[in-house]
């Protein structure tokens, strides 16, 4: 079980991009749908004091309301909750780190 709880909505894209964020870093949650348990949208409203969302209630008794992509990695990262990103993939809320051009493909030549 984990102690960081999303409440979102599938409508909401700042919803999703927040359970993206949090599946790309690794990082455990309880997403807890409003449209499924309309009565948590009041513990929601609760914990933030607005009706945006998502609303993220950390274990540290902490909160965020509509985080960007940066806050989230940075409060993944300072509770230790996020696993290791892949070797070659960028750490959520990171820029992308280049990599090197692909090989072109040979040109057919002539059968013989």
């Amino acid at each position: 079980m984990t102690d960081t709880i999303i409440f979102g909505a599938d409508w909401c894209g700042d919803c999703r991009r927040a359970k993206l964020v949090f599946d790309r870093a690794g990082a455990p949650y309880r997403y807890v749908d409003l449209v499924a348990d309309p009565a948590a949208a009041e513990v929601a409203k609760d914990i933030s004091g607005r009706s945006n969302i998502p609303v993220i209630l950390y274990s540290d008794g902490s909160h965020q309301v509509e985080p960007s992509n940066a806050d989230m990695a940075r409060k993944i990262g300072e509770l230790g909750l996020g696993a290791a990103p892949a070797p070659g993939r960028p750490a959520p809320g990171s820029a992308p780190v280049p990599g090197p051009e692909p090989e072109p493909e040979p040109e057919p030549g002539p059968e013989a």
